[in-house]
């Protein structure tokens, strides 16, 4: 009796289970999420305070990507063919060269592209001399400073403006012998306005074929020009009145029409900031009114000048 009654305990609890099993399986089984690939996260934390560029920055995540498959290839015994990272910025003042260049030097540090990832800037100054032999030996030694990172060389057209007997043409020359001496030991930017750049590439027969990657900076429209402004606002701790924003906002979008070739860009954007910081603290130290609010913001009159501001500053 008790031995059937344990039977029938033991039946009725293997059909609870089996109908619980049975059960289980017709429903949809949970899948395992699959991990969401992100292999240019580290590029977007770069660019994330960097305002437009839309098309510079697809350009900057192909050579990243280009880099991490070179070196994937190289993990699993496949040919990786080292590319060639000497990059030609053409752009406007205050379009963000140089600080894609400085992003450029940390993060093919941090992939051991370059073995220090040191950031140099120079321009002419630091690689013409004074005297015949003074140039090339400043040059090398400039590129020796610069091996296992980033050589960046603004207004580089400027080498090449003295005609025949300047000196600067020896250190374009300098430059082209030692990028083949230190073959991917650094990587070489030269930097400046777009037609000055064109035409300085054709001055030496191998400097264009040297750089294969040329990328454009663009002028940054209105609207971009404005959140640049809150931007230089936000971290001086100064905010705009509504007609004040409206009026700004204008001024932007005329200059941006109506600019000259070498627009300045956020230079310029900086500079109409600061006059109006500078008119605002004329107002205030005059007025009764010295509370946190009034010395935060500005009013549309200490933007009074902007219709006659000159747009290439």
């Amino acid at each position: 009796m008790q031995s059937q009654a344990k039977s029938a305990r033991s039946g009725k609890i293997n059909i609870v289970l089996n109908e619980s099993r049975a059960a289980a399986a017709e429903l949809p089984q949970a899948q395992p999420k699959p991990k969401t690939a992100t292999p240019f996260r580290r590029i977007d934390e770069f660019f994330s305070t960097i305002i437009g560029m839309e098309d510079l920055k697809v350009r900057i995540k192909e050579i990243y990507a280009q880099v991490l498959i070179a070196k994937k290839r190289e993990e699993i015994g496949l040919k990786s063919n080292r590319q060639v990272l000497h990059m030609v910025f053409k752009g406007n003042p205050g379009t963000g060269k140089t600080t894609v260049a400085r992003m450029v030097a940390q993060i093919f540090s941090e992939m051991n592209v370059l073995e220090k990832g040191h950031f140099i800037e120079a321009d002419r100054s630091d690689l013409v001399g004074e005297y015949i032999g003074h140039t090339a030996q400043k040059t090398k030694d400039l590129i020796q400073k610069a091996l296992g990172g980033v050589l960046f060389i603004d207004e580089a057209y400027s080498l090449a403006r003295g005609g025949e007997k300047d000196f600067g043409k020896e250190a374009i020359d300098t430059i082209v012998k030692c990028m083949e001496d230190h073959h991917n030991e650094l990587i070489i930017i030269l930097a400046g306005y777009p037609e000055e750049m064109e035409d300085f590439l054709k001055i030496n027969p191998g400097l264009a074929s040297r750089f294969p990657i040329q990328l454009s900076f663009s002028n940054y429209n209105a609207s971009e020009l404005g959140a640049i402004a809150q931007e230089m606002l936000k971290e001086r701790e100064y905010c705009l009145t509504k007609d004040a924003e409206r009026k700004l906002h204008q001024h932007l979008s005329f200059v941006c029409h109506h600019s000259s070739r070498n627009f300045s860009n956020a230079r310029y954007v900086r500079n109409v900031i600061e006059e109006a910081i500078r008119k605002h603290a004329w107002r205030v130290i005059c007025s009764l009114d010295q509370k946190k609010s009034a010395l935060m913001t500005l009013h549309v009159e200490d933007f009074s000048d902007l219709n006659h501001t000159n747009t290439n500053h």
